[in-house]
């Protein structure tokens, strides 16, 4: 992108009220630097360390490390035998609201799942829980099955099917649900990619109504005393703050949770506890992220023990109940 088009120039006056952080703003969209790339270990480091690693900030995982700029972690043998997963850092700033949860949960369903980022954060995050990834792109479940395969997360299900059908069979289920949700992908500019209509009205209207559709299916998916995390790499409002306020509206069950370690990234665009990473203020390309508790009485619904909706793959039996229709193939630092 070499020059901000007349809608991101809106967007960034929108964002930001003084004049120079509307035009820091639209130069990192516009000339975007190279980001650090961050590694996710799965197994226990080495003793001499594989890469140049950057000082940990305050509320960074233990089990992250920040690389230093230009490193390629997906290249090396220690990817490709699963010992870590490689994410950018935005990604790990918005999984990071799961290390707050005062429960450890038992059952966690990751809605919009490939490449498998957030579900393996959530697997590294909590022992023994089991994991349930869906994703509803065809296409994509290879690659998220891969994944899930080459870190050796058990127990793991893979599923591709509609949120509709995941809040029909497996209602109340979830101690922890996952919508990393689609959205109009603006922070995609800030690695140097692209993101076409990104910051038109119409393409930011329909990634708002697809994302309150899938967290209103997501909402009946999560248990009692269970917990929704929300998150995005967009920045327009309408995506973000705006959808998280209409959730709360639309169920009132669930309530916003603050995330302490977190405080110094409140969105100055809403009063509610919401975070966001700025490309031109923090390390990371850019991303949103909400949690919200529900408040409901009762127990947890067991999980069914067969019947599954779009049932692709699971580590308990490699033996699918339906073929896969795409390769299943390892990503190579797959970024989310």
């Amino acid at each position: 992108m070499s020059s901000a088009s007349k809608l991101l120039l809106k967007l960034s006056q929108k964002l930001f009220v003084d004049p120079l952080e509307q035009t820091a703003f639209v130069e990192a969209l516009v000339h975007p630097t190279p980001h650090q790339s961050c590694i996710l270990w799965l197994k226990p480091r080495p003793e001499v360390a594989p890469f140049t690693v950057e000082p940990p900030l305050p509320w960074q995982p233990a089990f992250i490390d920040r690389l230093a700029i230009g490193t390629q972690p997906g290249l090396h043998a220690l990817h490709a035998q699963g010992d870590y997963y490689c994410l950018d850092f935005s990604s790990v700033f918005a999984a990071s609201v799961m290390q707050t949860l005062p429960i450890s949960p038992t059952v966690v369903i990751d809605i919009c799942a490939a490449p498998g980022g957030k579900g393996i954060f959530a697997a590294r995050n909590f022992a023994q829980q089991q994991l349930i990834c869906n994703e509803t792109i065809s296409k994509r479940v290879g690659m998220l099955i891969g994944n899930l395969k080459r870190c050796h997360i058990h127990p793991a299900i893979a599923l591709s099917t509609d949120p509709a059908h995941l809040a029909l069979h497996l209602s109340q289920t979830a101690d922890l649900a996952i919508v990393d949700a689609p959205c109009s992908g603006q922070s995609l500019l800030a690695k140097g990619g692209q993101a076409a209509g990104c910051f038109h009205p119409l393409t930011i209207r329909q990634n708002a109504q697809r994302q309150k559709r899938i967290l209103a299916q997501s909402a009946h998916l999560v248990a009692p005393q269970g917990y929704l995390a929300y998150m995005t790499c967009t920045f327009s409002p309408e995506e973000n703050e705006q959808v998280g306020q209409w959730f709360l509206k639309k169920f009132s069950q669930f309530k916003p949770q603050l995330v302490p370690p977190l405080a110094a990234y409140q969105s100055h665009l809403s009063e509610l506890p919401c975070y966001r990473m700025w490309p031109h203020l923090h390390p990371g390309a850019g991303a949103f992220t909400m949690l919200f508790h529900n408040t409901e009485t009762g127990d947890r619904q067991p999980l069914p023990s067969d019947l599954w909706p779009g049932w692709r793959w699971s580590s308990v039996d490699a033996a699918p109940q339906q073929s896969v229709s795409s390769p299943v193939t390892s990503s190579l630092g797959s970024p989310g």
